[in-house]
């Protein structure tokens, strides 16, 4: 028995999902009581510690979420949009804080996410990491101080093998911005030009994404105006960083009233909220 909340880790035999076993295991702060695959997986029904290469731990990878979220008090969720949207009904049903790092979502599938967030600790973000939430603010500052003579880009880089672009950490760079500005992003957001594509509309904010490699992510806000440029930008080089804020996300959450919150929630830098 132990006092320590219960975690289930989805999408246990990706990058995310073993880097997340791995950090649970180190910060000691959460037991891990399950672990998920979708249905038809190799890894469903064996140990999860022998499918890592490891000793036994009695943790059996399962396709059965309801059962498994049962057991825990909160859910880790680095997935794909139409399993996060099935697992936010989930684990609302549970009781359990459900920590959102998939990117990628719809307007609807946002929507969906809200609804069971009416009913439960929802910790969604595009990036988990400090650095880049406090780039998030900063961005917003910037955005609000200067007038729309400022041009806003936004250029991101990430691995080879990511599905969607920009991605989830550019957009909610460019939420901020727009945040700043007093705009709705919907409004201004200018997707990768093509061709010719006539002079740059004031005040729209650009996204730009790059795919290479194994970059794990690198992401710049671009400030510019005739004769000056501000330029902020944040590096990631270890994907460990996004799975420790995720466990600290879900260990944040225990406490908290039903709602959807966010990184800037857990870490303290939204006024009169979690802190």
């Amino acid at each position: 028995m132990t006092d320590r909340p219960g975690v289930v880790v989805t999408g246990v035999s990706g990058r995310m999902g073993r880097m997340l076993v791995h950090e649970i295991e180190q910060d000691g702060r959460l037991a891990l009581t399950g672990a998920l695959e979708r249905s038809g997986h190799d890894w469903i029904g064996r140990d999860l510690g022998t499918m890592l290469g490891g000793a036994e731990t009695g943790v059996i990878v399962s396709d059965d979420a309801d059962k498994a979220f049962a057991k825990a008090q909160a859910v880790i969720d680095f997935t794909a949009p139409a399993a996060t949207v099935a697992f936010a009904e989930k684990a609302a049903r549970a009781g359990a804080v459900h920590v959102i790092g998939t990117t990628g979502l719809s307007y609807d599938d946002l929507k969906t996410i809200a609804a069971a967030g009416r009913r439960a600790v929802i910790v969604r973000a595009g990036n988990m990491s400090l650095g880049v939430n406090l780039l998030t603010q900063v961005t917003r500052q910037i955005a609000q101080a200067l007038g729309d003579e400022w041009d806003i880009e936004i250029v991101e880089a990430h691995h080879n093998r990511k599905a969607d672009a920009p991605s989830g950490t550019a957009l909610m760079l460019g939420e901020a911005a727009a945040e700043g500005r007093g705009v709705s992003l919907a409004d201004v957001s200018d997707r990768g030009r093509d061709g010719m594509t006539g002079p740059r509309r004031r005040g729209d904010i650009g996204f730009h994404a790059i795919r290479g490699g194994d970059v794990v992510g690198e992401h710049e806000v671009i400030f510019a105006t005739a004769g000056e440029r501000i330029a902020v930008r944040h590096i990631a080089s270890d994907r460990a960083l996004f799975a420790r804020g995720a466990v600290r996300a879900a260990l944040w959450g225990q406490d908290k009233a039903p709602g959807e919150y966010d990184m800037l929630d857990v870490l303290g830098l939204k006024p009169g909220r979690g802190t």
